[in-house]
């Protein structure tokens, strides 16, 4: 059992202003694994009058681009040094499957790394050679922090999605507020342990899980200067409606429905070994997951029936089970969501190939979906339109390239994709058509270098590497 009774507050630990414990149940069989405390609006003002007074005082923003670097650096590598307890940590809480928990602590050293390169390269301070060689003035831009930034992280990939918020803010001298959600009390408690033991100045971090309520209160906060959001697309709607009232910076990675684009020469060997983990990866609950599946007509059913052979030979289960590809669904309401989607698609006429809305057998005590595929499936159904956020696929048919680019660009998001061929350049060049903030081809995964982030409703800004180090700057232009 493991209890968090105090918060993270401005770098130390601290009472909370609530006395009650939130109880903190498995996925998989809804056995108690811990308690942890949960922020309050009395808690937010105390962590934001912190964060205020810190960046005020320049404490942090004030030390030189290289010495933020290193501390950076020692949190990465003491993250490092604990990726199996982090692994551990998120398949407890989340039901996500081991194997995916552990995949994922290599990707979060190169999301790190990216931001340091990024910080160590970047011009903090750079005087411009004039374009009018008469001009009177020389012109000096420096690159300064915004202030006191508020990230808001979902629940399905809880340090990836911390890290790839509070990484950047701080490198850029920011004082940060990080509200998660309550059901990761137990792993952003640890994220809070190893940012202590990395060094950081008094008032400059605070972690606060926290409900909705309470966190449209901290994004409100008149002291906030920056709101940095991951989450659903209605929940992003809304912050960006305060960020408007109030004049707040705002970047936003929302939701995707995004789109596999089969192309008639492809490999069918390496398309499904691909979709394994592309579609399918943390049992579904990915916004950049390619859940629907674009098919040529001319191999329509063979790759239907592929995909059917994939999806029935995933194990479901245990996520401690070293054989288990998929587990439970974090909480119940989830899982009556993906199930009902299912009932959906069932009654909007898809063909049901295999799956379906009943839980699997013997695992009726966690929170499980039968991982579930669809054939027949008009992009207009709201199985194809709408993000469901489970281990479901669906299978589009389409004429020509064409047809798949129009396809899968009808479609209100705009995250990710993918395009798969044997021929590379044709590949690219259906991935240059695509109306998406990321397109892998042949099933490669994405970078950190590059800027990550949506068109559309997927979002506003981006995330990783220097794009995403530039969210959490302000331009300041002095002229001599």
């Amino acid at each position: 059992m493991i209890t968090y009774d105090r918060l993270f507050i401005a770098g130390s630990w601290t009472a909370p202003s609530g006395t009650e414990l939130m109880e903190i149940r498995s996925p998989h069989d809804q056995s108690v694994i811990g308690r942890a405390a949960q922020a309050l609006p009395a808690d937010v003002d105390r962590a934001v009058a912190a964060a205020r007074a810190a960046f005020d005082a320049g404490t942090w923003q004030g030390t030189a681009p290289a010495e933020r670097v290193a501390v950076l650096r020692r949190f990465n590598a003491l993250r490092e040094a604990n990726a199996k307890k982090i692994a551990a940590l998120i398949s407890a809480e989340n039901g996500s499957a081991g194997w995916f928990t552990l995949a994922g602590q290599p990707g979060l050293t190169r999301q790190a790394n990216a931001y340091l390169k990024a910080a160590e390269d970047f011009g903090w301070e750079e005087e411009l050679a004039p374009s009018d060689p008469a001009s009177p003035v020389r012109s000096i831009v420096r690159r300064e922090a915004v202030g006191v930034v508020v990230a808001v992280i979902p629940w399905n990939s809880p340090f990836s999605a911390a890290t790839a918020k509070i990484i950047p803010a701080l490198l850029a001298g920011n004082s940060v507020v990080l509200k998660v959600s309550p059901e990761n009390s137990l792993s952003m408690g640890f994220l809070a342990e190893l940012l202590e033991r990395a060094g950081l100045p008094e008032g400059v971090i605070s972690i606060l899980p926290a409900d909705r309520e309470t966190s449209e209160y901290l994004v409100s906060h008149p002291d906030v200067d920056k709101i940095a959001f991951t989450g659903s697309t209605r929940a992003g709607r809304r912050i960006a409606s305060i960020a408007g009232e109030q004049l707040k910076r705002v970047s936003l990675e929302l939701g995707g429905k995004s789109a596999a684009v089969v192309l008639p020469d492809a490999d069918l060997a390496e398309v499904v070994q691909g979709l394994k983990f592309g579609s399918l990866l943390n049992n579904g609950e990915s916004c950049i997951a390619q859940t629907r599946i674009l098919a040529p007509r001319s191999r329509y059913e063979e790759i239907v029936a592929a995909l059917k052979a994939l999806v029935e030979s995933l194990k479901v289960g245990d996520p401690e089970d070293p054989d288990t590809f998929i587990g439970p669904m974090i909480r119940r309401d989830q899982q009556q969501r993906v199930r009902d989607y299912i009932a959906l698609g069932i009654e909007e006429g898809a063909r049901l190939v295999t799956g379906g809305p009943q839980v699997p057998a013997g695992l009726e005590r966690g929170n499980y979906v039968t991982p579930t595929l669809f054939a027949d499936v008009d992009n207009s159904m709201r199985i194809a339109q709408e993000e469901i956020f489970g281990p479901v696929l669906v299978v589009i048919a389409y004429d020509d390239e064409d047809d798949a680019v129009r396809i899968a660009n009808d479609s209100e998001y705009g995250l990710s994709g993918g395009v798969w061929s044997s021929d590379e350049a044709r590949a690219l060049a259906v991935a240059r058509r695509i109306r998406t903030g990321t397109v892998t081809v042949n099933g490669a995964s994405v970078g950190f270098d590059g800027p990550f982030g949506g068109f559309k409703a997927s979002g506003i800004g981006r995330e990783y590497g220097a794009a995403g180090l530039s969210q959490y700057i302000e331009y300041k232009t002095i002229t001599v």
